[in-house]
């Protein structure tokens, strides 16, 4: 397997199911790295603490995070099992971004932006990330969120280790719709 593959698998594995290679999260997230490694193993990603380090410092979305001395790692965010990774409420700027792929519009418009299966929306500082984020999807569009509105509503606003915006939701109300 390759470290494309590996990255992509312990994401699902933090993130998601950490059943799937016989490992626990703890309250807030963290998996123990002996097990993480000995867990992949079992499942054909053959890799050890150094090639997990290198996946940790080189994934272009920077989505794990290693406690201090390094024994347990953890997602940074994305999360659909129940966890607290102990992110702090920020004040968010005025205007931040959704990338989506087209054919979920009307949806949103009639629903608001939900978190569907994980525990929060994500959000983009910028339209360029939320462009490329919409266009996994298929045809992108980017929306536009007035979250310095939502705040001042009583909305509640996340920004994880590596840099996305996370909130319970996001009412139709407060998104405006654009070409991305």
């Amino acid at each position: 397997m390759d470290k494309v593959q590996t990255g992509k698998f312990i994401s699902l594995v933090l993130r998601h199911n950490p059943r799937t290679i016989g490992i626990e999260l703890d309250e807030n997230g963290w998996a123990d790295v002996t097990g993480l490694i000995a867990g992949l193993n079992r499942k054909g990603h053959k890799i050890d603490m150094a090639g997990l380090e290198d996946i940790v410092a080189t994934n272009n979305k920077k989505r794990y995070s290693f406690n201090e001395d390094k024994t347990k790692i953890r997602a940074n965010q994305g999360h659909s099992v129940d966890v607290d990774v102990e992110l702090k409420t920020v004040v968010p700027p005025d205007l931040l971004f959704h990338g989506t792929a087209d054919r979920f519009i009307e949806s949103i418009k009639k629903n608001g932006l939900q978190k569907q299966g994980r525990n929060h929306v994500h959000l983009s500082a910028d339209r360029e990330t939320a462009a490329y984020v919409g266009k996994r999807h298929g045809q992108p569009t980017v929306l536009v969120i007035e979250a310095g509105k939502m705040h001042a509503d009583g909305f509640v606003f996340y920004l994880s280790e590596n840099g996305v915006w996370l909130t319970g939701g996001v009412p139709g109300s407060y998104i405006h719709f654009e070409e991305a």
